[in-house]
């Protein structure tokens, strides 16, 4: 593979990854709940604030690029390290994305208001994450974490993403109620609520809607 491709391959998986992260910025300004991959590192940034949210999901992914090399052993690659520049990258992409919806009223406090940004999250994460796909450049280190648990235990993909997001969910609730008292977040900025759910059940079905208009325009350009 040539430098051109290499180039053109990691651009778009990088505009991708731009796009799924402000699909997490977009649910975390709704104030209506995100989406499970984002809970831990969303409720750490309130128990902790002094680093950024950004921060603490590439923290969190480091924990899935760990738990490869102990079920990969000898089997995990060098070039799986590549795993670390593209969650650092996630990371800071959430916070620029964060940074870039202060200007909103924060957290909005109008059901129909929240309501919008939290499908606009849906729409933008599954566009963006096809597109992370389609550019064969980055993979985020969960993604890469399930595909080996899958591939060394059994089962299939979609039910080990379920497992891992009610796991998600259920163990940011359990800190946020012993943290503050409440299972949902901090009593103002709401990590689990009914966007949580939202996200959940929507990204992929749109997916099913969006992948194939996705998949037309950057075969197009390709071909262009």
């Amino acid at each position: 593979m040539n430098l051109p491709d290499i180039l053109r391959r990691y651009s778009i998986s990088t505009l991708g990854l731009a796009l799924a992260a402000f699909g997490v910025a977009l649910s975390i300004k709704s104030n209506l709940g995100i989406a499970p991959p984002s809970c831990p590192p969303t409720l750490l940034g309130l128990r902790w604030p002094a680093l950024s949210v950004g921060t603490y999901i590439w923290m969190v992914n480091g924990l899935f690029i760990l738990g490869q090399m102990l079920l990969l052993g000898r089997r995990f690659k060098a070039e799986d390290l590549m795993q670390i520049p593209a969650i650092v990258l996630f990371g800071y992409l959430c916070d620029a994305g964060i940074w870039a919806l202060d200007a909103l009223e924060s957290p909005s406090t109008v059901y129909g208001w929240q309501l919008a940004l939290s499908l606009g999250a849906v729409v933008i994460t599954a566009v963006g994450i096809r597109i992370e796909v389609v550019g064969g450049g980055w993979m985020l280190s969960m993604d890469k974490f399930l595909n080996v648990v899958t591939e060394r235990v059994g089962w299939t993909f979609s039910n080990w993403k379920i497992v891992l997001d009610v796991s998600m969910v259920a163990l940011t609730a359990l800190f946020a109620w012993i943290w503050f008292g409440t299972p949902a977040g901090n009593g103002s900025t709401m990590v689990i609520r009914e966007g949580t759910l939202i996200l959940m059940a929507l990204t992929g079905a749109c997916m099913k809607l969006t992948d194939p208009l996705v998949d037309r325009i950057f075969k197009a350009g390709a071909h262009a």
